[in-house]
C-alpha cells in the first residue's frame, strides 16, 4: 500500500501560497544602486583631481629628465609653455583619471557604464544640447564685442598660433579636444553629479556644484572667462540630468572646444 506523504517541498510552498489572498507573495524590492554619497564623492573627487594633476606635471617631469635639464620650477615653467610638452601633459592626464575613478567605483562594486551613465544621447537630445550650446556661446561672443574684450583669452590664442607654426596642431587639437574633455566631463558630470545628485544635494545642487568644481579646474582665465565656463557647465549638467548620459556633455565639450581650438588656429593664418 502506498502512503501519500503531504508535505510540500519548499517551490510547492510559495506556489501555494502565492494563490492564498491571506498569504501574498512578499514584494520585491530593487537593489539600492552603490554609489558614494556627498563626502565620499567630495573626498574621491579631490583624489581624482589630484590624480589628473599628476598625470599632466609627470609627463612634463620625464621630458625634462629625458632632456637632462635641472629639475626645478624654471625647467618646469620652460619646458611646460612648450604646445607640444603642454599638449601631452592634457592628454596624459587622461589615463591617471579613468584610473582613479574606476578603483572608485570598483570598491563600491558597481557597473562603471552605469555609474557614469555612458548612454548614447539620441539625435533630438544631441540637437537640443548643441543649439544650447550655440546660444550660450554666442551670447558670450555678443557681450565680449560689447565690452571691447577678446573672445579667447590671450594666451591660449598664443599657445595655439605658437603650436600651428611648430607643427603641434594635431596634438593640441587631440589634447584639448579630445583628451580634457573626458578627463574633466568624467570628473564634473560623471563621478561628481553621480554621487551628489543622490545626497542631500539632490539634481539641482550637484549641477551648481560640479559646475563650481569644473570651473575651479579653470582657474588660468580671469573673471570673466571663468563666468562663462560657469555658464557652460550648468547648460552641461542639465542635459547630464535631462539625458541621462555622460557621452552627450562629453560631445558637446569636445565640440566647443574643437571649434574654439580651429577657429582661433583659422583667424591666426
Amino acid at each position: 500500500m502506498t502512503v501519500l506523504s503531504t508535505a510540500r517541498r519548499p517551490s510547492e510552498s510559495l506556489v501555494m501560497d502565492s494563490l492564498n489572498p491571506d498569504y501574498p507573495p512578499p514584494a520585491v524590492t530593487p537593489a539600492t544602486p552603490r554609489v558614494w554619497m556627498f563626502w565620499g564623492t567630495a573626498l574621491w573627487g579631490l583624489l581624482i583631481f589630484s590624480a589628473m594633476f599628476v598625470g599632466q606635471i609627470g609627463a612634463i617631469v620625464l621630458l625634462v629628465a629625458q632632456r637632462g635639464l635641472p629639475m626645478d620650477l624654471a625647467s618646469l615653467q620652460l619646458v611646460g609653455r612648450e604646445p607640444q610638452a603642454l599638449a601631452l601633459s592634457v592628454a596624459m592626464g587622461l589615463p591617471t583619471t579613468l584610473a582613479v575613478v574606476w578603483l572608485a567605483i570598483r570598491i563600491k562594486k558597481a557597473s562603471f557604464v552605469d555609474y557614469l551613465a555612458l548612454h548614447w544621447p539620441s539625435w533630438k537630445q544631441l540637437l537640443l544640447g548643441v543649439v544650447g550650446l550655440i546660444l550660450i556661446v554666442l551670447v558670450w561672443e555678443t557681450m565680449s564685442r560689447a565690452l571691447g574684450r577678446e573672445a579667447t583669452p590671450g594666451f591660449m590664442t598664443d599657445l595655439l598660433k605658437s603650436g600651428r607654426d611648430k607643427g603641434a596642431a594635431l596634438l593640441l587639437l587631440f589634447a584639448f579636444s579630445v583628451a580634457a574633455p573626458m578627463s574633466e566631463e568624467v570628473l564634473a558630470r560623471g563621478f561628481l553629479y553621480r554621487g551628489w545628485s543622490e545626497s542631500f544635494l539632490r539634481v539641482s545642487g550637484a549641477i551648481l556644484l560640479s559646475s563650481l568644481v569644473w570651473t575651479i579646474v579653470h582657474l588660468q582665465y580671469d573673471l570673466y572667462f571663468l563666468a562663462e565656463v560657469f555658464c557652460i557647465g550648468l547648460w552641461f549638467g542639465y542635459m547630464r540630468y535631462r539625458a541621462n548620459s555622460l557621452w552627450l556633455t562629453t560631445l558637446l565639450h569636445a565640440l566647443n572646444n574643437l571649434t574654439a581650438v580651429v577657429l582661433t588656429m583659422w583667424l591666426g593664418s
